[in-house]
């Protein structure tokens, strides 16, 4: 598809391969851990499943820079467009550590919804997921553009979208479409690498 043609722009966009502290199921936020060798086989798995796109599009944060390198290194496609707001929510204090270590220091905070010190609130992340998301679909209108960040951000947009499939594993993703006439419509929800290759990560909340 021409990136200046007329038309609906079609975003696919896509959690990054499993990192380090995925492996070790690790809170990430804003952390900046890099992708384990088995994230990078993901990643390598993925690109020959998307097809043609027109552009990547990805977090500046590692985990998910390093997938986009992969996947436009595969497609052929280049070079990345980085996007500040596509970063995951600030996890604050609970950045690195495991859910035991966080139950074990504020025991009933998770399941309850408290958050703490440091935590991007949903009124400041979620108009920030929002924004970004529109500035993508407008910057590149009429493009298919491949769009690679975080769980958080993937599972705030489809809520904001009317949807909710729960948490997304790696290397899953959620089919967006943008038009000036109905704003962002959500599609299918993708699994992009074999099933076999699904493990790590998932539990991992942010």
């Amino acid at each position: 598809m021409n990136r200046l043609a007329p038309g609906p722009t079609e975003l696919l966009v896509i959690r990054h391969g499993q990192s380090t502290w995925n492996e070790e199921k690790r809170w990430q936020g804003q952390a900046d851990p890099p992708l384990s060798d088995f994230g990078r086989e993901q990643a390598w798995a993925a690109a020959r499943s998307i097809g043609e796109v027109d552009v990547i599009v990805s977090s500046p944060q590692l985990r998910a820079a390093e997938t986009a390198a992969i996947i436009a290194e595969v497609l052929g496609v280049g070079p990345i467009q980085l996007v500040e707001g596509l970063q995951e929510r600030a996890a604050g204090v609970w950045s690195g550590l495991t859910r035991p270590e966080i139950d074990e220091r504020w025991p009933g905070w998770v399941d309850s919804d408290q958050r703490p010190e440091g935590w991007e609130p949903d009124d400041v992340f979620i108009p920030r997921v929002m924004a970004a998301i529109e500035l993508v679909a407008v910057r590149f209108e009429g493009a298919s553009a491949l769009v690679i960040c975080h769980g958080g951000v993937i599972i705030t947009l489809e809520r904001q979208l009317g949807v909710n499939d729960g948490r997304i594993p790696n290397l899953h993703g959620r089919v967006v479409r943008h038009s000036n006439g109905d704003g962002l419509v959500g599609g299918d929800r993708l699994q992009l690498i074999p099933e076999d290759m699904r493990t790590g990560g998932e539990s991992n909340r942010i």
